[in-house]
Protein backbone atom coordinates (compact mmCIF):
# COMPACT_ATOMS: atom_id res chain seq x y z
CA UNK A 1 0.00 0.00 0.00
CA UNK A 2 1.20 3.51 -0.76
CA UNK A 3 2.27 5.71 2.11
CA UNK A 4 1.49 9.07 0.47
CA UNK A 5 -2.32 8.77 0.81
CA UNK A 6 -2.94 8.45 -2.94
CA UNK A 7 -4.73 5.13 -2.43
CA UNK A 8 -7.10 6.68 0.12
CA UNK A 9 -7.79 9.62 -2.18
CA UNK A 10 -8.56 7.35 -5.14
CA UNK A 11 -10.95 5.24 -3.02
CA UNK A 12 -12.71 8.36 -1.71
CA UNK A 13 -13.06 9.61 -5.28
CA UNK A 14 -14.57 6.28 -6.43
CA UNK A 15 -17.04 6.38 -3.55
CA UNK A 16 -18.01 9.98 -4.34
CA UNK A 17 -18.55 9.14 -8.02
CA UNK A 18 -20.69 6.13 -7.09
CA UNK A 19 -22.76 8.18 -4.63
CA UNK A 20 -23.30 10.93 -7.18
CA UNK A 21 -24.37 8.44 -9.86
CA UNK A 22 -26.83 6.83 -7.45
CA UNK A 23 -28.28 10.23 -6.47
CA UNK A 24 -28.59 11.20 -10.15
CA UNK A 25 -30.38 7.94 -10.96
CA UNK A 26 -32.82 8.48 -8.06
CA UNK A 27 -33.47 12.06 -9.21
CA UNK A 28 -34.24 10.87 -12.77
CA UNK A 29 -36.53 8.10 -11.49
CA UNK A 30 -38.42 10.61 -9.30
CA UNK A 31 -38.71 12.99 -12.26
CA UNK A 32 -40.01 10.24 -14.56
CA UNK A 33 -42.56 9.12 -11.96
CA UNK A 34 -43.88 12.67 -11.53
CA UNK A 35 -44.05 13.08 -15.31
CA UNK A 36 -45.94 9.76 -15.61
CA UNK A 37 -48.52 11.06 -13.12
CA UNK A 38 -48.95 14.22 -15.23
CA UNK A 39 -49.42 12.12 -18.38
CA UNK A 40 -51.95 9.83 -16.64
CA UNK A 41 -53.92 12.89 -15.49
CA UNK A 42 -53.82 14.25 -19.05
CA UNK A 43 -55.18 10.97 -20.48
CA UNK A 44 -57.99 10.94 -17.91
CA UNK A 45 -58.93 14.54 -18.77
CA UNK A 46 -58.66 13.94 -22.52
CA UNK A 47 -61.04 10.99 -22.23
CA UNK A 48 -63.41 12.95 -19.99
CA UNK A 49 -63.49 15.83 -22.48
CA UNK A 50 -63.87 13.42 -25.38
CA UNK A 51 -60.78 14.69 -27.21
CA UNK A 52 -60.45 12.98 -30.55
CA UNK A 53 -57.39 10.81 -30.98
CA UNK A 54 -55.25 10.89 -34.11
CA UNK A 55 -53.33 8.19 -35.93
CA UNK A 56 -49.77 8.95 -34.88
CA UNK A 57 -46.89 9.18 -37.32
CA UNK A 58 -43.14 9.24 -36.70
CA UNK A 59 -40.83 11.84 -38.23
CA UNK A 60 -37.43 10.99 -39.69
CA UNK A 61 -34.49 12.92 -38.26
CA UNK A 62 -34.13 14.60 -41.65
CA UNK A 63 -37.43 16.37 -40.94
CA UNK A 64 -38.87 15.52 -44.36
CA UNK A 65 -40.29 12.03 -44.08
CA UNK A 66 -43.18 10.80 -41.93
CA UNK A 67 -43.85 7.13 -41.26
CA UNK A 68 -47.15 5.62 -40.22
CA UNK A 69 -47.28 3.76 -36.92
CA UNK A 70 -49.84 1.46 -35.39
CA UNK A 71 -50.45 4.02 -32.65
CA UNK A 72 -53.37 6.30 -31.94
CA UNK A 73 -53.33 9.02 -29.34
CA UNK A 74 -52.81 12.73 -28.91
CA UNK A 75 -49.98 14.86 -30.27
CA UNK A 76 -48.69 17.21 -27.59
CA UNK A 77 -46.86 19.71 -29.77
CA UNK A 78 -47.40 21.37 -33.12
CA UNK A 79 -44.38 19.62 -34.63
CA UNK A 80 -46.13 16.29 -33.89
CA UNK A 81 -43.02 14.86 -32.25
CA UNK A 82 -44.25 14.36 -28.66
CA UNK A 83 -47.34 12.20 -28.20
CA UNK A 84 -49.29 10.15 -25.69
CA UNK A 85 -51.38 7.08 -26.47
CA UNK A 86 -54.65 6.07 -24.82
CA UNK A 87 -52.80 3.79 -22.38
CA UNK A 88 -50.77 6.73 -21.07
CA UNK A 89 -47.52 5.84 -22.82
CA UNK A 90 -45.33 8.76 -23.85
CA UNK A 91 -43.59 8.73 -27.24
CA UNK A 92 -40.89 10.81 -28.84
CA UNK A 93 -41.85 10.24 -32.49
CA UNK A 94 -38.48 10.72 -34.18
CA UNK A 95 -36.38 8.06 -35.85
CA UNK A 96 -33.64 7.55 -38.42
CA UNK A 97 -34.72 7.67 -42.04
CA UNK A 98 -35.63 4.20 -43.26
CA UNK A 99 -36.67 2.83 -46.63
CA UNK A 100 -38.16 -0.18 -44.89
CA UNK A 101 -40.33 2.02 -42.62
CA UNK A 102 -41.76 3.70 -45.73
CA UNK A 103 -43.35 0.37 -46.63
CA UNK A 104 -43.89 -1.38 -43.30
CA UNK A 105 -44.35 1.60 -40.98
CA UNK A 106 -42.46 2.53 -37.84
CA UNK A 107 -42.70 0.97 -34.42
CA UNK A 108 -41.82 3.63 -31.84
CA UNK A 109 -41.24 2.46 -28.29
CA UNK A 110 -42.69 4.24 -25.26
CA UNK A 111 -40.19 6.31 -23.34
CA UNK A 112 -40.15 7.66 -19.82
CA UNK A 113 -41.49 11.22 -20.01
CA UNK A 114 -39.45 14.15 -18.73
CA UNK A 115 -40.74 17.11 -16.74
CA UNK A 116 -39.06 19.50 -19.19
CA UNK A 117 -39.39 18.57 -22.87
CA UNK A 118 -36.56 19.74 -25.08
CA UNK A 119 -34.30 20.42 -22.11
CA UNK A 120 -30.78 21.19 -23.26
CA UNK A 121 -31.96 22.24 -26.71
CA UNK A 122 -31.89 25.71 -28.24
CA UNK A 123 -33.41 28.53 -26.22
CA UNK A 124 -37.15 28.75 -26.56
CA UNK A 125 -37.53 25.11 -27.57
CA UNK A 126 -37.91 23.64 -24.10
CA UNK A 127 -41.22 23.60 -22.27
CA UNK A 128 -42.45 22.17 -18.99
CA UNK A 129 -44.51 19.03 -19.58
CA UNK A 130 -47.31 20.31 -17.34
CA UNK A 131 -47.66 23.50 -19.43
CA UNK A 132 -47.65 21.55 -22.70
CA UNK A 133 -50.31 19.13 -21.46
CA UNK A 134 -52.48 22.00 -20.21
CA UNK A 135 -52.09 23.82 -23.53
CA UNK A 136 -53.07 20.65 -25.43
CA UNK A 137 -56.17 20.10 -23.28
CA UNK A 138 -57.22 23.74 -23.67
CA UNK A 139 -56.92 23.47 -27.47
CA UNK A 140 -59.48 20.66 -27.58
CA UNK A 141 -60.14 19.09 -30.97
CA UNK A 142 -58.86 22.17 -32.77
CA UNK A 143 -55.30 20.94 -32.30
CA UNK A 144 -53.44 20.30 -35.59
CA UNK A 145 -53.31 16.64 -36.48
CA UNK A 146 -56.74 15.81 -35.03
CA UNK A 147 -58.52 16.18 -38.35
CA UNK A 148 -60.85 18.80 -36.90
CA UNK A 149 -60.96 22.47 -37.87
CA UNK A 150 -59.53 24.91 -35.32
CA UNK A 151 -61.97 26.22 -32.76
CA UNK A 152 -62.79 29.94 -33.08
CA UNK A 153 -60.62 31.87 -30.75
Amino acid sequence: MRQDGAGDWAEQRRQAITARALADRRRRETEHEEARRLVAAFVAQARKRGLRQARLTALAYNGRTRYRTGLTGWYLDLARIHAVDDAGNYYLLMMPASVRARFTGATPRPQPPKLILGEGGPDGQSMPLAALLRKRLDAGDGWPGTGAPPEPG
